[in-house]
């Protein structure tokens, strides 16, 4: 078997860590970094926050970035930074904004090729710097060395060592904010990277015990930051916790991630939410042909007699208790469109590390359990 490891990101975990931002950005040699954002983050105290720390310096803001964001969200960011000559990014928010402020380092570099021909892209080297900095604890994107930008209707992944932030910041006070539906969305997301990366069948075991340590923090504390929005150790737990789950995924991910995309890039649903919808009937199916899979997992959740049908359940148990119980129709899917969901579904290539194999028919029957 093989395998490579590597954890390179600095990451500054503190309530108030926003504070060394402006001596980061010195280190970094920045004088006028460009914010990557969107507009509602704009209007809160979280970005008040953040520009306090900018104050004085020749900083510029992009504020356009969608939840789906696309080409033309990156676009955007690049003729931002271009008119303002910057000379860093700073992404804040969710992992939207996340992957918008690392994809257009792409477009900086080489402003000639378009964002399609950076696939497959040798020399990616030599990227203008990124801090991250996240806003929910969802994604793991901050960690992440990938970016995931809508490009004909489908969510491309471009992946990459050199799109790996320069600094992460992971500071609770910017989640106080985060509402409590979209804390349990982006909640479920950290808990399902966790869970799809841990039984993913690649070896890697340094992976594998963070990812099962990101699913107890996340039992933990995302009924308690759903709960209460000001409770900074939960926030800060599930901060932490996203961005193990970051981590972990580069292990690679399972089928509920292939049926969670299309969901987002067809319907429009959130991705943590359309992943919370999908995963436990993924669970119910891995579980059914690979008995076991799920034991290791019930002992992070807690569990005193761990078995699947326990992990299952506790799972469906806390989606429910932080409000996001099952049901695809309520969120505007029905069976209209699962055929073209299944046939996004199936291309998508995070099925091909679930733990089970699994067919354009099992995906849609999946969809359809789901409804």
């Amino acid at each position: 078997m093989q395998s490579t490891f590597s954890f390179p990101t600095t990451t500054i975990f503190e309530i108030g860590a926003r504070r060394e931002l402006r001596g980061w950005l010195a280190k970094l040699g920045s004088a006028r970094p460009l914010v990557v954002t969107d507009a509602s983050l704009t209007r809160t105290k979280a970005f008040a926050l953040l520009s306090a720390c900018l104050e004085g310096m020749g900083a510029a803001v992009f504020s356009e970035v969608r939840p789906n964001p696309d080409e033309v969200d990156v676009e955007g960011a690049l003729r931002a930074y271009r008119e303002n000559d910057c000379d860093a990014v700073i992404a804040f928010g969710g992992g939207s904004a996340l992957d918008v402020g690392k994809a257009v380092r792409l477009r900086i570099k080489r402003s000639e090729k378009t964002l399609a021909q950076f696939e497959f892209e040798a020399d990616w080297a030599g990227l203008a710097p990124l801090i991250a900095i996240p806003t929910t604890a969802g994604t793991g994107s901050e960690v992440g060395r990938s970016s995931v930008i809508i490009m004909e209707d489908r969510k491309r992944v471009f992946f990459h060592p050199a799109l790996l932030a320069s600094l992460v910041i992971l500071d609770p006070e910017f989640t106080r904010e985060l509402p409590p539906k979209l804390t349990a969305a982006t909640g479920a997301d950290a808990l399902t990277h966790c869970i799809e990366s841990f039984t993913s069948p690649v070896f890697h075991p340094l992976c594998d015990g963070i990812a099962l340590e990101g699913i107890r923090l996340v039992a933990r504390a995302l009924p308690r930051a759903v709960r209460d929005g000001g409770d900074l150790e939960a926030r800060g737990l599930m901060q932490v916790a996203a961005a193990m789950g970051g981590i972990a995924f580069q292990k690679d991910l399972g089928a509920a991630h292939s049926l969670a995309h299309p969901l987002s890039s067809l319907c429009g649903l959130h991705h943590g939410l359309a992943n919370a919808l999908c995963l436990p009937f993924v669970m119910d199916f891995n579980a059914e042909r690979k008995p076991g899979v799920y034991e290791r997992v019930a002992v992070a959740l807690g569990l005193h007699n761990p078995s699947d049908a326990g992990a299952i359940a506790a799972v469906r148990e806390l989606f429910t208790g932080i409000g996001l119980p099952p049901g695809l129709r309520a969120h505007g899917v029905d069976e209209s469109k699962l055929d073209a969901l299944a046939d996004q579904a199936f291309a998508d290539s995070c099925h091909l590390t679930n733990p089970v194999p699994v067919t354009r028919e099992d995906l849609r029957n999946l969809y359809q359990s789901a409804l």
